[in-house]
């Protein structure tokens, strides 16, 4: 399961993990499928460490919402961890305080295991796009500043929309 983010950087395809995040990538994909992301700015750039986005609500880093209104419950698997550039994860405001907001590490974040739910890597454009993405300038509070966003996310495979509703 892939989708590709389409930034004005260039794209980032992303392997989703589904099986191991069910309901982390439920709420992914329905906001992408919804376009929830689109012209969605990385709102903050941190180079060595992450890129954040996915404030489809305000579009500042200061909102997002999940499909379900509210913040759901981490999905923290000891096997999936911030080990790699280009490891994509849930950004939160503490435990069980996910809603649409994403990170992607620049680089090995152990200390964010078991705090952040790993839901996917990036697959392809680690070493063009993140590395664009890494390299802007950014302000004093992390800004970019040169606007890089998300343009749209295509979804490759989405097994969610196959399911059979009476399952």
């Amino acid at each position: 399961m892939s989708v590709t983010l389409h930034t004005t950087l260039g794209p980032l395809k992303i392997e989703l993990f589904v099986e191991a995040c069910p309901k982390t990538c439920e709420n992914f994909l329905a906001l992408a499928a919804s376009g929830y992301f689109d012209d969605v700015p990385f709102h903050r750039n941190l180079a060595g460490f992450i890129t954040q986005t996915g404030d489809g609500e305000l579009k500042t880093g200061k909102g997002g919402k999940s499909i379900w209104g509210g913040f759901f419950e981490d999905e923290i698997s000891p096997a999936l961890r911030h080990n790699a550039r280009g490891i994509v994860s849930m950004a939160n405001k503490g435990e069980n305080t996910n809603a649409s907001q994403f990170f992607v590490t620049y680089a090995a974040q152990k200390h964010l295991d078991g705090r952040n739910t790993v839901f996917g890597k990036v697959i392809d454009g680690a070493d063009t796009t993140l590395t664009k993405i890494e390299e802007v300038e950014v302000d004093k509070k992390n800004r970019p500043k040169t606007p890089v966003k998300i343009q749209k996310v295509t979804i490759h495979a989405n097994p969610l929309a196959d399911m059979d509703p009476g399952q």
